[in-house]
């Protein structure tokens, strides 16, 4: 699924061949949100994992770990990142920046290069201490980037007009290397319209540093100097764990979640700063010097909030029941209402176009743009259905036979086969690993393993240290075809015309829903082999066998419309319509590539 939601101000302009949505003046018209289909030449590149967007730019980050970013003053088309293995990108006012799954940044804007501000450089390289990186997470202000590193260290790099860095403006008012703002550091807050910054400890102490003309670091009525330039303790923070702190140019918004031992956990909005025809989400009040509580009927006892973004001055709400609820100003329609210039005093419900929440509510995210806003459908985890697969068998125990001790001795068992897959099918791979699990605790050791079952990089500190026995670029079905002829590894047979063709279970179990049924049942069949199946030729057997460990068809094969018949019976037997492609489709497409190549 593919399908996003746009509403407010189209630049840079995201719609081929169609004029902006709204014009840059307002106007009394009614404008509704726009639903779309992404569309690309490659498949693998119309899957959203994020949408970041900014006033100059927005990048589309797709599930493949590839990016484009459509800019602002540009009629040509969307320009692809030349940039790899893309797990982040955040764009702020006058910045953008991509974390890599290896944890490296790369980062472009007039304060990062001034030489040249339309180049991707690598900041998390001029980080002086090398120990230090190695980037976990990003996020950008409106002319500075945040870094958080692996050592749990936050760094600075860009404006420090205000004092965001945590440096006196005027010793510094600008870097273009990162600067060591705090250590100890689980959490950066920040806006791509904003010129401040919070920072969050692990005893969920909150700092923060920047523009506060309007008290928008929710430090006191007493505290309200322009800059601070140092990184202050907030005080007076609402109880609970802080899960989220998004912010506009003169406001910020927290989210907090109750966690109360007798009730299940409730989450809720706090504001503080300038109102702006309010941002606050409070009706009549025009400024709040500390986080106060956004109350409203449409947050309900038995609904409870999923995901929020902060635009320069809007706001966005998604419920578990479904509602998108905004406030604000809209004088782009970016609050989805469809009246341009009626900017929302308190929270209010959204009519949208037709969303399929059908699916689970957490995968929908929104992505505020200074005027802009966007819904969209993101999967939670980017696997491929056979290392979905790898996933749901990585609890039952029946398929492990290899055990590893960690460094507290406790006992991890896991599945040699996966392993041999993913290790390139090396027994000195595997000694490697059982000598960095003796040294991590249980925790480290279960994302370790969880990174090698899905082939998804869980923490770039844990990922630096066992990059040589794994390659994260590899693509499953590549180390799949390698075992194609190693006997020792195949354990059930299907025998037809007198041949007995072998094949590991657990392959079998990836790609058939009828094997699945047959080792994954309760009773447990302990059969081998499954007889005399014959309705397939030798040919369309040899298609069939390459097709379950590699997910392709040979490209020699010369397909018939004999063979697609015969193998549309095969995969009614086999129960292979779940499959990702299709092996139907794919014979279909290729027998018609066929017919065009000889026309």
């Amino acid at each position: 699924m593919n399908e996003i939601i746009f509403f407010g101000r189209n630049k840079p302009k995201l719609f081929k061949n169609k004029p902006n949505l709204f014009k840059n003046k307002p106007k009394k018209n009614k404008k509704k949100p726009i639903q779309f289909k992404f569309e690309n030449e490659n498949e693998n590149e119309k899957q959203i994992k994020q949408i970041s967007t900014g006033d100059f730019s927005t990048i589309f980050l797709f599930e493949n770990g590839k990016a484009i970013e459509y800019l602002r003053y540009s009629n040509q088309n969307p320009e692809k990142i030349q940039i790899k293995n893309i797990q982040k990108v955040t764009v702020g006012f006058h910045n953008e920046a991509i974390l890599t799954i290896e944890g490296n940044v790369f980062a472009k804007g007039e304060y990062i290069n001034p030489n040249n501000p339309k180049e991707f450089i690598n900041i998390s390289s001029l980080i002086e201490d090398t120990n230090d990186r190695i980037i976990q997470n990003i996020i950008s202000g409106a002319s500075s980037i945040y870094l958080l590193t692996s050592n749990q260290n936050a760094y600075g790099i860009g404006s420090n007009e205000y004092g965001q860095l945590g440096f006196d403006y005027q010793i510094l008012p600008k870097t273009e290397k990162p600067i060591l703002m705090m250590k100890n550091v689980s959490k950066i807050f920040s806006g791509n319209t904003s010129n401040f910054v919070f920072l969050l400890n692990p005893n969920q102490e909150l700092f923060g540093c920047g523009y506060n003309t309007y008290g928008q670091l929710g430090l006191g009525e007493s505290r309200n100097e322009t800059k601070i330039q140092k990184l202050t303790k907030i005080q007076n923070i609402p109880k609970g764990k802080i899960i989220d702190i998004q912010c506009g140019y003169f406001h910020s918004i927290m989210l907090i979640e109750n966690q109360n031992q007798n009730e299940n956990p409730k989450r809720k909005l706090y504001s503080c700063g300038y109102y702006l025809s309010n941002g606050l989400g409070k009706n009549g009040i025009k400024n709040t010097y500390e986080f106060t509580e956004i109350k409203s009927y449409l947050f309900e006892n038995d609904d409870n909030i999923i995901d929020f973004s902060v635009g320069n001055n809007h706001t966005l709400i998604l419920t578990f029941k479904g509602k998108l609820i905004s406030f604000g100003i809209n004088d782009y329609g970016q609050l989805g209402t469809g009246d341009i210039n009626d900017s929302q005093q308190i929270p209010i419900q959204i009519e949208l176009p037709k969303l399929r929440f059908n699916e689970n509510i957490y995968n929908y995210h929104i992505s505020c743009g200074a005027w802009n806003s966007f819904i969209y459908y993101s999967p939670p985890l980017s696997f491929s259905n056979l290392e979905e697969d790898l996933i749901k068998l990585f609890e039952r125990k029946e398929f492990c036979d290899i055990s590893f001790k960690t460094k507290n001795g406790e006992i991890i068992e896991a599945h040699k086969l996966i392993l041999k897959y993913r290790l390139n099918e090396n027994e000195n791979e595997i000694e490697k690993l059982q000598e960095i699990i003796s040294k991590k605790s249980i925790k480290e050791s279960n994302q370790i393993f969880e990174m090698i079952y899905s082939n998804r990089i869980i923490n770039p500190k844990l990922y630096s240290e066992i990059k040589e026995i794994i390659s994260s670029n590899e693509k499953i079905e590549e180390t799949i075809k390698r075992i194609y002829l190693n006997e020792n590894e195949k354990d059930f047979i299907i025998e037809r015309k007198e041949k007995q063709y072998k094949f590991p279970k657990l392959i079998l179990i990836m790609r058939s829903e009828l094997y699945r049924g047959m080792f994954l049942s309760v009773t447990n069949d302990k059969s081998n082999k499954v007889t005399d199946y014959s309705e397939l030729s030798n040919k369309s057997f040899q298609i069939f066998e390459y097709w379950i460990y590699s997910n392709q068809i040979k490209d020699e094969i010369e397909i018939t419309q004999e063979i697609i018949n015969e193998l549309e019976i095969g995969i009614d037997y086999f129960q292979l319509n779940q499959t990702n492609p299709n092996l139907f489709d794919l014979l279909i497409n290729k027998f018609n590539n066929q017919n065009q190549n000889q026309n």
